[in-house]
């Protein structure tokens, strides 16, 4: 989740609001890759999850890579919630999840570097002060009760709220890990047919990077119990987006969308004030309970637009965020799944005419279905394997249009980032098939076990 956002000052006309996504608006030349990714720390030996305060500990870790790795510290209040350098932030998820948030970089040469000495500089702080970490969709065996809450006042805030709107609000908070890609658009129309795309195919990459079958310690029915959680979080700012489909899609109609929903928080002054449930459009017209007769200015509306969880979402860009965290192959591939669709004007077209002729109603079913059984999922004759393996060929192509050379001219394109996604569509294998096949197999059932095999 996000940290206090820098979007500018006071609004005084409602059209800053559009104009504020629109100037992210870039020619193709100035596109850029920022990958996010979240994983678990546990205590070695215990396997608990790290807390925040101790020798052994999240902000033992962040303090690490600030004094070992030149790492600027981010504080709220006294405590240090993340560190920042060359355009990239460490920062912290309410339940001490760990979150890279990449610098925006030209290729995914150059994101999957900065995603491996990430991990090495991670693991080897985490060495020292007796820690793991591991990537999961979600934490397989700890109980709500055993999260640690990180000092963070935002995180105050949505928890309290979280079982006033649905049922798995918390588990998402507390016991989830994403791996995204943030991209860009040249133009209004551009981002309408991205983010329709994104939308409509987001399933597949929840298929293609199910890697939560585990919850509460033991098999939860679901191929991506972490996409599951979404479904049941507060369906007022989740979910597909049916109006992106609709005839007038385009700034102005997310801007409407985000005014919608609900508001978690205003920040003034280091201090996350409550405005749980209020309307920002209220707050636009000096209405706000929270803050009676003050205006917003560009900073809370970027602030605002972090608030919002459907599984694709614009802000100055594009977020991609249906994929379950994994293992360090995947945190590579998923960017270059989207960055091969998205980039290439002809994988974009093709990815859209795959999907262009779908409803609502299917859109949410592949969704679902995704998330209960990955690439075994079929919905109206549609079968998931089968659509993976053709959107898996396009991105493929768009990648190799793109001819992005890496390792200094040797690698002639991006291509080879798939290949984990290649191997489980061969395969018709998701991580998430694979831990299951341990744990009824060589763990007899100990997912302890888990901790030794998979993590970083």
């Amino acid at each position: 989740m996000s940290i206090p956002q820098s979007g500018g000052g006071p609004i005084e006309r409602h059209e800053q609001l559009a104009e504020y996504l629109a100037s992210g608006c870039k020619p193709k030349e100035d596109w850029r890759i920022g990958t996010e990714h979240e994983k678990f720390g546990y205590v070695k030996g215990t396997y608990a999850p790290l807390p925040y305060d101790g020798p052994c500990s999240i902000k033992a870790m962040l303090e690490g890579l600030r004094d070992a790795h030149g790492w600027a510290p981010v504080y709220e209040g006294d405590a240090i919630i993340g560190v920042t350098k060359d355009g990239a932030n460490v920062s912290l998820e309410p339940g001490g999840q760990l979150e890279l948030s990449g610098a925006p970089l030209e290729t995914i040469h150059q994101t999957c570097d900065e995603v491996n000495d990430h991990l090495r500089d991670v693991k080897g702080i985490a060495d020292r002060i007796g820690a793991g970490f591991i990537g999961l969709g979600a934490a397989p065996i700890w109980k709500y009760e055993e999260m640690p809450v990180m000092p963070k006042g935002r995180y105050r805030l949505m928890t309290s709220y979280m079982d006033k709107v649905g049922t798995m609000g918390k588990s998402m908070m507390y016991r989830t890990c994403t791996v995204q890609v943030n991209l860009d658009f040249a133009s209004e129309a551009d981002m309408v047919k991205k983010l329709r795309v994104a939308l409509a195919l987001q399933p597949v990459a929840t298929a293609l990077f199910a890697n939560s079958p585990f919850f509460d310690g033991k098999p939860n029915g679901h191929r991506s119990w972490r996409s599951r959680i979404w479904r049941d979080l507060d369906a007022s700012r989740t979910g597909m987006l049916p109006f992106v489909f609709e005839e007038g899609m385009g700034f102005e109609r997310y801007v409407q969308y985000a005014l919608d929903v609900p508001m978690y928080f205003v920040y003034r002054d280091g201090k996350y004030i409550n405005a749980l449930g209020q309307s920002f459009r209220d707050f636009l017209k000096g209405q706000l309970p929270a803050l009676p007769g003050e205006t917003p200015t560009l900073s809370d509306w970027a602030d605002h637009l972090t608030t919002a969880f459907p599984e694709a979402r614009i802000k100055k860009y594009m977020e991609m965020r249906g994929a379950d965290g994994g293992p360090w192959r995947r945190l590579c591939a998923l960017p270059a799944f989207w960055v091969g669709l998205m980039y290439d004007q002809g994988a974009l077209d093709a990815a859209w005419d795959i999907a262009k002729g779908w409803d609502h109603e299917t859109r949410e079913a592949l969704r679902v279905a995704a998330s209960e059984k990955a690439l075994a999922a079929e919905v109206n004759g549609i079968k998931m394997h089968d659509l993976a393996r053709e959107v898996l060929a396009l991105s493929e192509a768009g990648l190799k249009a793109r001819a992005k050379v890496g390792a200094g001219g040797l690698v002639p394109d991006e291509t080879h980032f798939l290949n984990a996604l290649k191997e489980s569509v061969e395969s018709g294998k998701t991580p998430a098939d694979e831990l299951l096949e341990h744990y009824h197999g060589d763990w007899n059932g100990d997912l302890s076990k888990i901790y030794g095999s998979y993590s970083y």
